[in-house]
């Protein structure tokens, strides 16, 4: 019980803390202003991308883009919530990962599903290194993904 109580506040803290940002940008940020937050190296704008990840998808017709951008992600963050409340043998820092992937999905379906898009504002630049403009829902699901991949790579047995 406990397990399923901490996997639903993780989640429901990545997908508040994903919407009330984009909330705050889409009120106080104009469409495509370039705010610089720390001089030239983290930049706050509003883009609307009507795709996946760096717009992948914005061009689909409109019933391929509903099944692989709205359609297909629900089923399976609904699976992945499923089997993650339902094994018993996983341990906290899987549950934790699977838990900020399934809070930043869920994030990001909830822009396409409510607004047709999902609003990125944050890009970083180091040097030659730039990365695309993202979202606090971006950040859930990569801390996520890059905590299953330390534990898969350290030999963590992960089994859903």
């Amino acid at each position: 019980m406990y397990k399923n109580i901490g996997i639903l506040v993780l989640v429901l803290l990545n997908i508040g803390c994903d919407q009330l940002s984009k909330d705050i940008v889409r009120k106080n940020v104009a469409p495509m202003d370039y705010i610089q937050v720390f001089r030239e190296n983290l930049i706050l704008t509003n883009v609307e991308n009507t795709g996946a990840m760096l717009g992948f998808g914005q061009s689909l017709p409109p019933i391929p883009k509903l099944v692989f951008l709205q359609i297909l992600p629900v089923l399976v963050l609904f699976i992945l919530l499923f089997r993650v409340r339902q094994k018993s043998n996983l341990n906290k820092w899987p549950t934790i990962a699977f838990a900020f992937v399934i809070g930043g999905g869920i994030g990001n379906l909830i822009d396409r599903i409510l607004h047709g898009s999902v609003t990125d504002f944050f890009q970083i630049k180091i040097g030659f290194l730039r990365t695309g403009i993202f979202n606090m829902a971006d950040v859930s699901v990569t801390i996520g993904v890059l905590l299953i991949l330390f534990l898969t790579l350290s030999n963590k047995k992960i089994t859903l």
